[in-house]
């Protein structure tokens, strides 16, 4: 007997309808190097959502992570090319991701402060941090993408190890990384404790305004990494790197059944929620369904996601 839907649960059924429905109307979807592709942009979107995910769970929201791979991306090119000719290229390549993931801490930590020590609620603070950041990120650049750091780095990014990009074994390590988190680690349970119940968390004595710092800086240095990734397969620094992010990351979160009202989430169904998303996008562009539409889909689909995740909370709290 087939087990039910319920028992395999709704998501991984949907991405199964979705793969077969697809597979029946555009065969090229098994073609090799579009589901290499699906797989990098899939595994950058997690490394993102994995971000918002722990954001999410400790009650709070993140906006500003498209604007943090923006000001990443070009950041760290900024320094590569600045230290050009003065060290070797390995130093230099050191020196610029070390920028790029300064940058998304320092970012971190500001809008960390912003919610656990001013009480700014989260999604004013990261939604005016994204528009401060994207502006830096276009001052800097005028709009002109950066070129000239050292080969080495974009190499690297269009590298492949075992046919597969270096953004698939990134979201590997940090994926294993969280769910050993999240399993076995008072980190974790601390985190849905948090979400769960914010006020009974701070009677009973854990440090929630750290933990909420804490988790606003993972955010954004997962993001970081995500647009180091993305500007070294790329081969330059872009101040438009991750305009829609923040949107898909929260996505994919929300439809891995990670709870807009904290204390709920777990980062492997994270990992399919933006499989999911990037599929679904895969699917859209095969069937050569123009990108506004497309848009327009995803925002919708995202809403219709939303607005179930409101249900499930009214139905039990009646």
């Amino acid at each position: 007997m087939m087990p039910s839907m319920k028992k395999i649960g709704l998501l991984p059924t949907a991405m199964l309808i979705l793969v077969i429905g697809l597979t029946l109307l555009e065969p090229r979807f098994w073609a090799g190097q579009n589901l290499l592709n699906v797989l990098r942009g899939g595994s950058l979107l997690f490394i993102v959502a994995a971000g918002q995910m722990l954001v999410l769970i400790a009650r709070g929201f993140d906006l500003s992570v498209g604007a943090v791979m923006a000001l990443t991306s070009v950041v760290s090119t900024s320094v590569m090319v600045a230290l050009t000719g003065t060290m070797g290229d390995g130093s230099i390549i050191a020196l610029g991701v070390l920028a790029g993931v300064g940058t998304g801490i320092i970012i971190g930590i500001c809008n960390g402060i912003c919610v656990a020590v001013l009480g700014i609620t989260p999604f004013m603070v990261t939604l005016a941090m994204a528009s401060i950041v994207t502006g830096v990120a276009l001052l800097l650049t005028n709009g002109i993408p950066i070129y000239g750091f050292p080969a080495g780095f974009t190499t690297w990014g269009r590298t492949s190890w075992i046919g597969l990009p270096p953004a698939v074994y990134g979201a590997f390590v940090i994926g294993a990384l969280l769910f050993a988190i999240q399993r076995y680690t008072p980190l974790g349970m601390h985190l849905y404790a948090i979400g769960g119940n914010t006020h009974a968390s701070n009677l009973s004595g854990l440090h929630v305004k750290k933990y909420q710092v804490l988790v606003y800086v993972a955010s954004a240095v997962l993001a970081s990494l995500a647009s180091l990734l993305l500007t070294a397969q790329l081969g330059s620094g872009q101040g438009s790197i991750g305009n829609a992010v923040a949107l898909q990351s929260i996505g994919a979160a929300v439809i891995a059944g990670v709870s807009l009202q904290g204390g709920v989430g777990k980062v492997e169904q994270v990992a399919l929620g933006a499989l999911f998303l990037l599929v679904l996008n895969n699917a859209m562009d095969l069937l050569r369904i123009e990108s506004k539409t497309q848009a327009i889909v995803m925002g919708l689909f995202i809403i219709v996601v939303v607005a179930l995740d409101e249900y499930k909370k009214k139905v039990k709290i009646a």
